[in-house]
């Protein structure tokens, strides 16, 4: 069983499942994280949902590609967690299924290609106080503490 991390499900609310794969991408000084601008920066590991026909590894070199303009290699699953959350930018309640990966960045290649994103490399400590969900902070802390 998938470890619930954040609130539980809503009593009645109907989920769609939703898996994702999402990366700790440690480099010189602190880790590359990804910030999403808004009424806020919420700061977040790498990373997003599996395209249909797309395996994880895939989903992770894109989506990073795709938030923070950085190639990787090495990819190595580290676990995964589970969340319940609404997701406004598609109007729907999903149950996120994230599987996260420990990665090496090997080159910054672009911009990042998605919108309202920007590129960060934070120490650990501050990455692990400004990240936005629970699942990945718990990862990061993980990783950072030697455990993951």
């Amino acid at each position: 069983m998938i470890r619930r991390v954040g609130p539980p499900p809503v009593k009645g609310q109907k989920y769609t499942q939703r898996s994702g794969a999402y990366a700790i991408l440690p480099m010189p000084g602190g880790v590359l994280l990804t910030g999403q601008q808004g009424d806020w920066l919420d700061i977040q590991l790498p990373g997003g949902g599996i395209d249909p026909g797309e395996s994880s590894q895939q989903t992770l070199h894109r989506e990073v590609r795709e938030e923070t303009g950085w190639a990787i290699a090495q990819p190595l699953r580290l676990g995964a967690f589970r969340r319940f959350v609404y997701m406004p930018e598609y109007d729907m309640w999903a149950e996120k299924l994230c599987t996260v990966f420990v990665a090496r960045p090997t080159r910054r290649i672009c911009d990042p290609i998605e919108p309202d994103h920007v590129t960060l490399v934070l120490p650990w400590a501050k990455a692990i106080d400004s990240i936005g969900n629970d699942g990945d902070r718990m990862f990061l802390q993980r990783y950072a503490a030697g455990l993951a």
